[in-house]
């Protein structure tokens, strides 16, 4: 009479149904550690997938904004370098008519005027990729159209040196805010080069070359405190300029806390723990082998094992 092996039909599909689950467990913890995600599909995230997708969304439309506000504070910060350097550059005008006027010797006004002139030109036709930073929705070309005092006299008044547009750039940052980024060349600049044409039409006709005479005296005073207005206008653009760089750097931050929370929501649902996935890995290799031994065993062990 043979010996039989205690294993049963019943006893195998149970052990068969432990290395299953086992090796379940397994793969998807593998899975886990390799990707960094809870699950590969939506299937794996249940009734979390629509507020997930909602968050994920929420989040793709704050990094939108934060993207325009960006692109807002780049603009706004290129023209702040612009406006000061523009700002300086009046406050050197005024500073070279003070001295002129205090000397009463203007015979180097007018080069050094020139020169101050060709320097405003540069500043207000600026570039950057997009076109002219301050000709409005007319930026493919120079916003200041002159290129000399002696032009700059010529003509009926000083706003026909510009050329720029009429609506100045604006930029979305928000669902309901809109920042004006844009400024206008015949906006900043008009004030000084109403000083420039005024000294340039003067000098025409009383040609500023040699030690001031009376006529000239009383002109450069008067213009001590027009270059002072000109000086302080600059300023107030500038001033202008920085509110709304503070107001879209304010919004920018805003928006990455708000992206910031909508990532970690997600991430909430989404990623796993690698430490512990990495355990539970470990635990599930355990778990895997201790069932193969187990199933081993049980297949080998025959009634003569007791019987002894």
């Amino acid at each position: 009479m043979s010996i039989d092996r205690i294993g049963s039909a019943a006893n195998a599909q149970m052990m068969l149904a432990q290395i299953q689950k086992a090796e379940v467990a397994l793969n998807k913890d593998n899975q886990q550690v390799v990707t960094g995600k809870f699950a590969g599909t939506y299937s794996g995230y249940g009734d979390k997938v629509a507020v997930m997708e909602a968050a994920r969304t929420a989040r793709a439309h704050a990094d939108a904004n934060v993207a325009a506000a960006q692109q807002a504070s780049s603009r706004l910060d290129l023209q702040d370098t612009q406006l000061s350097q523009l700002g300086d550059l009046a406050d050197e005008v005024r500073q070279t008519l003070t001295k002129a006027s205090a000397d009463q010797d203007a015979t180097s006004l007018m080069s050094q005027l020139q020169g101050f002139f060709n320097q405003a030109t540069e500043i207000l036709n600026a570039k950057d990729a997009n076109g002219y930073i301050f000709a409005g929705d007319n930026n493919q070309v120079p916003p200041v159209s002159v290129s000399s005092l002696s032009d700059l006299a010529a003509l009926a008044s000083p706003g026909a040196a510009f050329t720029n547009g009429t609506i100045k750039a604006t930029i979305r940052v928000g669902d309901t805010q809109t920042v004006q980024v844009g400024m206008l060349a015949s906006d900043i600049g008009t004030q000084l080069f109403s000083l420039f044409q005024q000294v340039a039409q003067f000098d025409a006709g009383n040609a500023f070359d040699t030690k001031t005479n009376a006529a000239q005296q009383s002109f450069l005073e008067s213009t001590v405190q027009s270059s002072t207005t000109v000086t302080e206008g600059i300023n107030q653009q500038t001033a202008a300029n920085g509110i709304n760089y503070q107001l879209v750097d304010n919004t920018m931050t805003r928006l990455q806390a708000t992206s910031g929370i909508y990532k970690s929501f997600v991430s909430n649902i989404e990623d796993v723990d690698i430490a512990e996935a990495l355990s539970r890995l470990n635990q599930d290799q355990v778990a895997l082998q201790a069932s193969f031994q187990l199933t081993s065993t049980l297949n080998k062990m025959s009634l003569l094992d007791f019987l002894q």
